[in-house]
């Protein structure tokens, strides 16, 4: 689960909670395995798509995770790592499993504590600022499972470095009233009164899928007491990784729409241009409630261009995790003949006092 609400701490001069981790390797020839030796993984922990390290979605980040791989099969990697995102226990850790240096170029995996997922937007963000920190910003090349995804990282001043990833091609349908959307609505207490029907129901992908749905207000958004068990079953039968629930706000200053261009207008709490809410129930991955979703964000920011949302260069930002006590800013970028989205947020290491 995510790490606990905490008091504010000052994290631009904290260096991040590090784990070492035992972890066991295991060799064999046919038809036998064998436990080789113990090798300590050190596990970063950072939080993103915030500046407080009590905010954001918290990520483990592993920047060398060779341990874990080389010499062992893909099944005994693959149980490795997901043990170590277990014993984490956030939502995803990121490992850094092939580089190279001098090009930037890393090969990026990640785990849930049960299972691997495609690409995670928050862990992404995180393992790029760790990596600012360590070698200074610049563009970063990860290869994911779901295609290259380059990030620019940029020093704000004397805050918390900013990672903007560019996702894969963005894509969105209409949801099937039948095998999705009923089903959906039913594990999470919810009726069709309660969408928005300004904003379709859509599977949206920028690297996993998920479901889009748009509550038609901000009470019925911060009331989510879903079944457990029915959504994670619906999630799994239809391959989504998060139900991305989202709220329109619409202040009067928006009133004449969203504001157009790649400022950071955005970024202060302004209300200009589209301001979502969202929340992303995440049981697939063995927890409750994301707070901060990159890569839905993305998907959604696909899903707002297929809509024709957006007519012009647009910035989206997206508030998470507010009604779990760890606020999240996520700002998008959007561009009607782009299908990719590019995600922006800062990204804090989590001290030991947390």
């Amino acid at each position: 689960m995510t790490a606990p609400t905490a008091a504010t701490t000052d994290a631009a001069a904290t260096a991040p909670t590090t784990d070492t981790i035992g972890t066991t390797s295991t060799t064999g020839t046919t038809g036998t395995t064998g436990t080789t030796g113990t090798t300590g993984i050190e596990v970063l922990h950072y939080s993103a798509f915030t500046s407080r390290p009590d905010g954001g979605n918290p990520a483990g980040v592993v920047l060398d995770a060779a341990a874990l791989v080389d010499g062992n099969g893909t099944d005994a990697a693959d149980a490795a790592m997901t043990a170590v995102a277990a014993r984490v226990g956030y939502s995803e850790t990121a490992f850094i499993t092939e580089r190279d240096e001098a090009a930037r170029r890393y090969r990026l995996r990640y785990f849930s504590p049960l299972a691997e997922v495609a690409f995670c937007g928050h862990a992404t963000i995180a393992t790029a600022v760790a990596l600012a920190e360590r070698d200074g910003p610049g563009e970063l090349v990860f290869d994911t499972a779901s295609g290259e995804i380059r990030v620019e990282t940029t020093a704000d001043g004397d805050g918390p470095p900013r990672a903007t990833l560019t996702s894969v091609p963005t894509r969105s349908h209409p949801a099937d009233p039948g095998t999705e959307i009923e089903p959906t609505l039913a594990a999470l207490r919810w009726s069709v009164d309660d969408l928005d029907p300004a904003l379709p129901p859509h599977v949206a992908y920028a690297g996993n899928d998920h479901l889009v749905l748009a509550a038609a207000t901000r009470e019925r958004l911060a009331d989510l007491d879903y079944d457990y068990d029915a959504l994670e079953a619906v999630m799994r039968r239809r391959g989504w990784t998060t139900v991305h629930l989202v709220w329109r706000e619409t202040p009067e200053s928006s009133a004449g729409g969203p504001a157009k261009g790649s400022g950071d207008g955005l970024a202060d709490g302004s209300a200009q241009g589209f301001v979502f809410h969202a929340r992303d129930p995440f049981p697939v991955g063995g927890v409750v409630e994301d707070p901060a979703t990159g890569a839905a964000a993305a998907a959604f920011g696909g899903y707002l261009r297929v809509l024709g949302l957006v007519d012009g260069p647009t910035r989206v930002r997206i508030r998470q995790g507010e009604d779990m006590g760890r606020p999240s800013d996520l700002l998008l970028d959007v561009t009607p003949g782009d299908p990719r989205v590019r995600v922006s947020g800062q990204a804090v290491p989590i001290p030991s006092t947390l």
